[in-house]
């Protein structure tokens, strides 16, 4: 195969590029063999050439991340994403029936596989960190290809394609956690965390992870129920023509794949817990916000604080149906340190939480960011706070009260 004209023909010509591909022979490991394992390295090599030898910028200050620690960095990086690719393709095999299509590991592989193939040429841009951001173009696309896919490999009807495609989105979003989780780690190492990748399963369609808290399993038989409980309310949606009702179903067929209602912590309740004063800091304003778009629920709650030159910002944040996902760096069980002349930025574990702590040693800015059981998020930052001062600070939020929070039951 050439690589090269392959890349083009998916991305130039996807409609006429599956049936080839479908009709091609092919096995797991010549898929990763002459095309994965190939096309992951693209991210991962041009993100540790633009972190580590271009460098990059945030709060107005350059900075590189030592070369060391960029090569160990990309190991994991390209090594996770070749697991994650083989779960994913597992996922969308075992929920193929959901979708009236046919079980076919390999075809799955397949549409995972070259359906990304816009986000790894897309690793190109990493090359300039500042460029990052159009990476979400090349996600989209991803996304579209995946969708023609999905018919020609997977045989499900093309009216079912759309919700298979937000499946596919879902697991997408899980995948990306999970990289990132385990990328900051920055060793090798503790890319063993997870066991050497898919372990034994519980069922002939459940997957098990090992971790070092024991073992997570994703139980597919279950999702797929959910899943098609969800897609039948999706498939009348759009029968209807009502746009506020397809979000909805979407927004529930979300829901179905992360095992939750998908409705976040009522946006009153989160802005009761939000203090009237850190330290000596009084607070000035708050705002707060709640709604869905593109099926994803959140709400949020905010407030500024302020005292002399001293001025800080709490955010408090629940993704409703999503906000499970935070949690799976406190999953994975990361930890990681880092520090230069400049900074200091660490990750590490507090009574169950991930707690990420990053600061600069002249005292000009700090960040103080918990991540509770529930998945609730917390964000502290200060301007002219040290580190520590504003750690002292965050104390005045009631983490227990909004860890013990329950998310409304989906009506």
């Amino acid at each position: 195969m050439n690589v090269i004209e392959r890349a083009k023909s998916i991305l130039l010509s996807p409609a006429q590029t599956w049936p080839v591909i479908d009709a091609e022979p092919a096995t797991v490991g010549s898929i990763y063999k002459d095309w994965l394992v190939i096309m992951a390295a693209i991210p991962a090599v041009c993100a540790f050439i633009g972190r580590s030898v271009i460098g990059a910028g945030a709060f107005g200050y350059g900075f590189r991340i030592p070369i060391v620690y960029g090569l160990e960095s990309m190991v994991v990086h390209y090594i996770m994403s070749l697991v994650v690719m083989f779960v994913m393709a597992l996922i969308v095999d075992a929920l193929a029936p959901t979708f009236g299509g046919t079980k076919n590991q390999v075809s799955a592989l397949k549409v995972v596989a070259y359906g990304a193939t816009a986000s790894f040429v897309a690793g190109f841009l990493s090359l300039l960190p500042s460029l990052g951001m159009l990476g979400i173009i090349a996600a989209c696309y991803s996304i579209y290809l995946i969708y023609l896919g999905l018919p020609v490999l997977m045989k499900c009807p093309q009216d079912k394609a759309v919700g298979y495609t937000a499946v596919v989105i879902i697991i997408g979003i899980v995948a990306g956690i999970v990289i990132g989780a385990v990328s900051t780690a920055f060793t090798p190492g503790r890319a063993m965390l997870f066991g050497g990748g898919a372990g034994g399963s519980t069922g002939s369609n459940a997957i098990t992870i090992n971790t070092p808290d024991g073992e997570a399993t994703i139980d597919t038989n279950a999702m797929a129920q959910r899943v098609e409980a969800a897609r039948a309310r999706m498939a009348a949606a759009q029968k209807s023509g009502d746009p506020a009702s397809t979000g909805a179903a979407l927004g529930e067929m979300m829901g179905a794949i992360t095992g939750s209602g998908g409705t976040p912590i009522p946006v009153a309740d989160l802005k009761a817990q939000l203090p009237d004063a850190l330290g000596a800091l009084k607070r000035d304003s708050f705002e707060t916000s709640g709604g869905q778009a593109m099926g994803i629920s959140a709400s949020v709650a905010k407030a500024t604080y302020a005292g002399g030159e001293q001025h800080a910002q709490l955010s408090i944040s629940d993704m409703g149906g999503l906000g499970g996902l935070a949690s799976v760096a406190a999953w994975a069980n990361m930890t990681s340190e880092k520090e230069t002349p400049d900074a200091v930025e660490k990750t590490y574990k507090d009574s169950g939480r991930t707690v990420h702590e990053e600061y600069r040693k002249d005292g000009s800015h700090s960040e103080y960011t918990v991540i509770l059981k529930n998945g609730v998020i917390v964000e502290t930052s200060g301007d002219r706070i040290d580190g520590a001062t504003l750690k002292s600070m965050a104390s005045a939020i009631n983490l227990d009260a909004l860890e013990s929070m329950k998310r409304p039951a989906k009506s």
